[in-house]
């Protein structure tokens, strides 16, 4: 039995979003202020710098993790490693290495809560149904999900344009029916989504948070010619090809 006060019912404290069994939180204020970092502070808090936190619910789902997201847990909560055997580490070993990503991604269970690591970027909830069950995302944005989701290596349609245009080959698929938890360098506010029909999306940068898994990635000369594209001032562009949806931010990821 516990009970956790001074939390989520602190007034400090903003519940931005939930879903599923994750729940961000913000903080309105940095308290832990020492005179010298005032002013700092100060700023950061006029311009929507401030820390959040996710909170799971580990009675409402399991739940994977980035490695070393974990800060605390309280209640029936156990750990791991979500190997299947020798053959699941290789894959996933693989994967973790053309991703990006961490090779080992803990699963966690039981029915307590547990609290992620606080971080200055913003935290965005996707499920996964409302992206007919499959997304792929840009490197570094996953934090969480729900244990009962597939991930894969997703490569690019072709191999050249993907080594010239300076992206990876490589990016993280998630699949299956269950809610995503992503860290952003954009607010959800500011994200714009665009469904394609059978069309074509040309973005000049890595825009691109997140993508259905429908689509074909592929990266290609903004013109039809070398001439044409050196006339363009573009170059090469990243280009999402087909049915399904497209989360565009403002600034280019990673910034």
């Amino acid at each position: 039995m516990y009970k956790i006060s001074n939390f989520t019912n602190n007034d400090d404290i903003k519940t931005l979003d939930s879903l599923g069994a994750f729940t961000v939180i913000e903080y309105q204020r940095d308290l832990s202020v020492m005179p010298g970092d005032a002013e700092q502070a100060y700023f950061c808090s006029k311009m929507n710098v401030r820390k959040r936190q996710v909170i799971c619910d580990l009675s409402k789902a399991q739940i994977t993790l980035q490695a070393g997201a974990m800060q605390w847990t309280v209640g029936n909560v156990n750990a791991t490693t979500g190997i299947k055997g020798v053959g699941d580490f290789l894959g996933k070993a693989m994967r973790g290495k053309v991703t990006g990503e961490s090779a080992i991604k803990p699963e966690y269970t039981g029915d307590g809560i547990m609290v992620l690591e606080p971080t200055y970027r913003h935290i965005i909830l996707i499920d996964l149904r409302d992206w007919n069950g499959s997304i792929v995302l840009d490197d570094g944005l996953f934090l969480a999900c729900d244990s009962n989701l597939k991930h894969k290596a997703v490569m690019r349609s072709n191999f050249s344009s993907a080594v010239a245009g300076g992206e990876g080959l490589f990016n993280l698929g998630v699949s299956g029916s269950g809610v995503i938890c992503l860290e952003s360098v954009c607010p959800r506010e500011e994200l714009v989504e665009i469904a394609l029909e059978n069309d074509v999306l040309k973005v000049d940068g890595n825009m691109a948070v997140a993508w259905s898994g429908s689509l074909d990635f592929t990266v290609e000369r903004s013109g039809k010619s070398l001439l044409g594209s050196a006339a363009s001032g573009e170059g090469l562009v990243n280009v999402y090809r087909g049915t399904g949806k497209v989360l565009l931010a403002p600034i280019a990821q990673g910034v």
